[in-house]
């Protein structure tokens, strides 16, 4: 549809004999000019924005008898429907609907903080001790509440899914500014730490994960984000007892991550019927049903990744539970994949040698073995002849590289780096698994289910005006930070025993950040360019050494974590140490000093977790990740939200280059700028999106964080034409790099969609191969999935 000029829209006459409907059910005269106000009253300092443009449409939309809900909810839409147009629209989209809140909370009777705790309190959704605490400063506390200035897409998403609703009205009981107020007031041991945290967070400086979003403050305080279950045991009372975890754990807002490397396989002896074994897959198919089971309340789908090693005879069969085609009865589609990677399958790639497969049964110890212990016992236990079967290394390696391909699961982690390189390793414990974002590495046993509590830190939050890092603002983000993610361990509910038991002892956080991409275009740093993997770097390190003088701080009011004495730090090894890289600096020394005076009180600090929903509310692009596209539509259990990258359009401004015809030009490309002839060199450059960046670099990045960060990071990679070759080498590539862990592969699908809003439509053609070599692989999807539970 071609674009065409119109006339400036000018304020239509009054709707003669039309009525309206008031929220109080009384009903009087349509006066447009109120409806004219109303927006322009929200759009006043939007330069760009036209609010009488907003106002004619939805003053368009009228009929006798309209609600003046209707009206508002009209406006909104109408104002969302410009943001690809102008960005600005979805700061007057958010405004609205801020107003609209307003509306409905004030209806309800609540025109304070305080009220809306008592009247949710009243209705069973606050719990009894943050009543009290509320009830006791009501007045500090109501004094408290600012503004917030979200983006559209955030602000929506909060409303829905964030705000506690009355059980059976639905309507909501408290405003964002509440609800963020909440969540600090349910943290929080005085009203002035409430006030400080909230402000932090209105600021949109830091923001915790959904599980503290959602329940801080409420009657069910579970607030972490990542829980880690061992494998069961292979006998039937340990696999039913993990079913009735992972059904609590998701209950209560958990992502999962199991293992399953010690159940036996497919046509192993059982010994006491006699029979033999159907292996693991009818296993993860009442596990994936579980899972579906369990949907969180409805705020957002259960999610569980499973783990296996690669010698488990199963594996195959494994890698084919997401397939989109075969026997149905062996599919699992809501469960997540990942391959636990010893060094010596990926060493054996290398050489092109053979893998032996081993049944768990005659290989017990295999699971608890990492580094030189694995190694001689896998080849011991090859010499003896226990294996099941052997397999070409490269043969399995390549068809796990078809499952990222085809499915973008089926993740690439790895157990001996992880566990050489994990905290709390030293005591002989093993890092089984990682969670259902492949960010958290911390072991498990039968005893203990590992738990983690999130946060990140939004560093776009932290670009000053004359767009230089301001770290001092950084610092203070952090210590907060880390003090209320390390309250969160004493406060939480755990759905589990096996919970309870392990994170008191281990007490270890996961401090994450972003905005990283914000960054780089405030600061004009092309992705790839030496000096954003060197900003990087040091924004990793200042987070970590603030993070660890906040932790030992911690300890040295209370006492390290009751597992200290396990731990590498109690014997000097900071994460830096484990990865060889020496630090320095007057910071640094005096941190080791105190450490080895007092400790630390948490065994871990710091993971990278996605953040597709707390980015989303605090207006930047996800943890560490470039943009996937300068103009995207989104689409989430709140709706579809049109995405435009702001910091393009003001460049484009800048340049007097925003026009008609360049917009049309990125929806033609698919929010692409590489082949638009208007732009400078220098511009396409610095607004390259995922898909036009090697990949190579989101490694190097990922890498030379490493040192700073004593989990993970979920790092997701981007192909838009995967092959086995060149996913063969990506792969190996990061494993040499020293990574504990990659996430999903993002491909793009073979196909297009037509597009109906441009003059042109190019061509595409979907790609497609017969046999597993070197050729495109076909994708179905562009893998749209995004983990909400490790946020």
């Amino acid at each position: 549809m071609t674009v065409t000029q119109t006339a400036p829209p000018t304020v239509p006459q009054q709707k003669t004999g039309m009525r309206v409907r008031k929220r109080n059910g009384d009903a009087e005269p349509v006066d447009v000019n109120k409806i004219v106000r109303a927006v322009e009253r929200c759009g006043g300092d939007l330069t760009d924005v036209d609010p009488l443009r907003v106002a004619t449409k939805t003053i368009s939309g009228l009929y006798d008898g309209a609600t003046t809900a209707e009206l508002d909810r009209l406006s909104i839409q109408t104002a969302a429907a410009m943001i690809g147009e102008e960005p600005q629209y979805s700061r007057l989209a958010a405004r609205l609907l801020a107003n609209y809140i307003d509306k409905e909370v004030r209806g309800q009777g609540i025109a304070s903080f305080s009220q809306s705790i008592a009247h949710a309190h009243a209705v069973g959704l606050v719990g009894d001790e943050t009543a009290r605490f509320v009830r006791k400063n009501a007045r500090k506390l109501d004094d408290a509440t600012g503004t917030t200035d979200f983006e559209y897409f955030g602000l929506r998403t909060v409303y829905d899914r964030y705000l506690l609703r009355h059980p059976e009205k639905r309507t909501v009981l408290e405003t964002p500014r509440y609800w963020l107020l909440r969540v600090a007031c349910g943290l929080s041991h005085t009203p002035q730490e409430a006030i400080g945290f909230y402000r932090l967070m209105s600021r949109l400086r830091y923001l915790p994960s959904s599980p503290t979003l959602f329940n801080s403050g409420t009657r069910h305080t579970q607030m972490s984000s990542c829980f880690l279950v061992d494998s069961p045991r292979d006998e039937l009372d340990s696999i039913y007892d993990r079913y009735a975890q992972v059904a609590k754990l998701s209950k209560f807002a958990g992502g999962i991550g199991i293992s399953w490397s010690r159940v036996r396989s497919r046509g192993a002896l059982i010994r006491g019927t006699n029979g033999t074994s159907n292996g693991i897959v009818p296993w993860l198919r009442t596990l994936d049903s579980s899972v579906a089971a369990v949907n969180q309340g409805g705020r957002r789908k259960g999610a569980a990744c499973v783990y296996l090693e690669p010698w488990h005879p199963d594996i195959e069969e494994f890698l084919e539970l997401r397939d989109n085609t075969g026997e149905e009865a062996r599919r699992t589609h809501n469960l997540n994949l990942a391959n636990w990677i010893p060094d010596e399958f990926m060493r054996r790639v290398e050489a092109d040698g053979m893998w032996s497969l081993f049944d768990p049964d005659r290989v017990p110890d295999l699971t608890d073995l990492h580094g030189e212990a694995f190694d001689r016992a896998y080849r011991e236990a090859e010499e003896q002849g226990r294996f099941t079967r052997q397999v070409n290394a490269r043969d399995l390696y390549g068809r796990m590289m078809r499952t990222l391909a085809q499915t973008g699961n089926g993740w690439m982690t790895f157990k001996d780096r992880s566990n050489a390189l994990c905290n709390q390793t030293k005591g002989g414990g093993t890092v089984h698994l990682s969670n259902l974002c492949t960010e958290i590495i911390e072991v498990t046993s039968d005893e203990e289910t590992a738990v983690c509590n999130l946060g990140s830190v939004n560093l776009a939050a932290h670009v000053t005006e004359d767009r230089t890092i301001d770290w001092t603002a950084l610092r203070a983000t952090v210590r907060t930070a880390v003090v209320f993610l390390d309250r969160v361990i004493d406060i939480n509910y755990y759905p589990s025993a096996e919970a309870a038991r392990s994170n008191p002892r281990w007490r270890p956080v996961g401090l994450g950040v972003m905005g990283l991409q914000d960054v780089f275009f405030a600061l004009r740093l092309p992705f790839d360019s030496p000096a954003a993997k060197e900003l990087s770097t040091r924004l990793a390190e200042e987070i970590y050494l603030t993070a660890l003088e906040t932790s030992n701080e911690l300890a040295t009011e209370h006492g390290p974590h009751p597992a200290y004495a396990d731990t590498r730090v109690a014997d000097g090894e900071l994460q830096p140490d484990l990865w060889g890289v020496p630090t320095d600096g007057e910071r640094w020394t005096a941190l080791r000093a105190k450490v080895k005076e007092h400790g630390l009180r948490n065994s871990l600090l710091i993971a990278i977790a996605p953040t597709a929903t707390i980015a989303s509310i605090a207006g930047c692009y996800e943890c560490i990740e470039p943009q996937v596209s300068n103009l995207f539509k989104r689409e989430t259990l709140s709706g579809e939200f049109l995405q435009i990258n702001t910091a393009l359009v003001a460049e484009l401004k800048a340049r007097g280059l925003w026009t008609e015809a360049v917009r049309a030009e990125i929806k033609r490309a698919e929010g692409s700028v590489q082949g638009i002839a208007e732009l400078p060199t220098e511009v396409k450059e610095l607004f390259r999106t995922a898909w036009e960046l090697p990949q190579r670099a989101l490694i190097d990045l990922a890498a030379a964080r490493g040192p700073f960060i004593d989990q993970s990071q979920s790092l997701n990679l981007f192909m838009a034409a995967p092959t086995i070759g060149k996913l063969s080498s990506m792969y190996l590539y990061a494993w040499k790099a020293g990574l504990k862990t990659t996430y999903y592969l993002r491909s793009r699908p073979a196909t297009r969609i037509q597009q109906s809003t441009v003059e042109i439509v190019r061509p595409t053609e979907a790609v497609y191969i017969d046999r597993p070599s070197d050729e495109a692989v076909a994708c179905s999807l562009e893998n749209p999935e995004a983990c909400e539970a490790c946020q």
